[in-house]
């Protein structure tokens, strides 16, 4: 998911080729410069967020609905939301808990990112959310970076701040959502759309609902939310690209980061056409976009050990969250 949470970079050329007044420091036009980025970042990011809200709202009072009849969610039930949201607006309501879930998750892992520039003196927008009539109601949110990063180091905490801070907030969401959701007969499991079981959901049912098996859990609009948020941590986590997977990729092994790359956008082909075609789409932008990597200003100082370390945690919770077949699209 464009997931996203991922990192756009930019090159600070455009600031570079305008004029400085002669009269005025660099380093203080600078800084003038970067306050009046920031406030128009502000404004961008708060738009976007408002109506991410509201297309979340409305996947989530959707949710909300097929939970409260003690259905799985339809796939026309989404789309036919909106139509009803016309005749009854107070019917948003119903999808606060989905959204500001959701919502939630994603700016934690968005802030992960954006605090860590912060550390290191990087240049970053505020978050930007992405809406979208889809069937989570977002295509992700990122950040804009607009200012070189230093070393391996920087380069490597930035990347994996998003992921590792998103998926603490997704966790504990879907442990609570799965201990109050409800269970429904396996004769009656049937659903328009199937949502892919991760690794970590499976775990916490065993050990919350030991004996209940996942098609018959009708799964909480809060925990259907923290399962979006493991989706796009498993999204992000895919080592190519500009991903984050691909920052720490690039962090730990720079000379591999094309090779594994273009492997992983081939890998997903097959994926892509045995599992779920939305793997077609992300082979496509790493091979269109994937293969070009911001440089560092100091490439030769090596990871530290403790580094080295967090790199196989960005594996497992890669290994806990990826679904090859996350969602699947059925007639009735």
């Amino acid at each position: 998911m464009n997931d996203g949470s991922e990192i756009e970079h930019s090159s600070i050329d455009t600031i570079t080729h305008v004029l400085e007044p002669a009269d005025i420091p660099p380093e203080l036009y600078w800084e003038r410069r970067q306050k009046q980025w920031r406030r128009k970042s502000l404004a961008i990011a708060v738009v976007l967020f408002l109506l991410t809200l509201l297309s979340t709202l409305v996947v989530g009072a959707s949710f909300a609905a097929s939970y409260a009849l003690g259905e799985s969610p339809d796939i026309d039930g989404f789309f036919s939301m909106y139509g009803t949201l016309l005749h009854d607006p107070q019917f948003l309501l119903t999808g606060v808990p989905f959204a500001f879930t959701l919502l939630g998750i994603l700016l934690a892992h968005e802030l992960g990112h954006y605090f860590a520039c912060r550390y290191y003196g990087i240049s970053a927008s505020y978050p930007y959310f992405i809406p979208a009539p889809t069937l989570i109601g977002t295509l992700g949110a990122f950040i804009r970076i607009r200012s070189p990063i230093q070393n391996r180091k920087a380069l490597f905490d930035v990347g994996l701040a998003g992921p590792v801070v998103g998926f603490l907030f997704a966790i504990p969401a879907l442990a609570v959502a799965i201990v109050y959701s409800r269970e429904i007969p396996l004769s009656q499991a049937h659903p328009s759309v199937i949502f892919g079981d991760p690794l970590a959901m499976r775990i916490l049912m065993a050990v919350l609902r030991p004996g209940v098996p996942p098609s018959a859990l009708l799964l909480h609009p809060v925990g259907r939310a923290a399962w979006v948020g493991l989706f796009a941590t498993a999204l992000n986590l895919l080592p190519g690209g500009q991903l984050d997977g691909g920052h720490i990729l690039y962090a730990a092994a720079s000379k591999y980061h094309k090779r594994v790359t273009l492997a992983l956008a081939l890998l997903l082909i097959p994926l892509g056409y045995f599992y779920w075609a939305g793997w077609y789409l992300w082979a496509a932008l790493l091979l269109a976009l994937g293969f070009r990597h911001p440089p560092l200003l100091y490439q030769w100082e090596p990871l530290d050990r403790t580094r080295l370390i967090w790199t196989a945690v960005a594996v497992l919770i890669f290994i806990l969250t990826f679904m090859p077949a996350p969602v699947l699209v059925r007639g009735n």
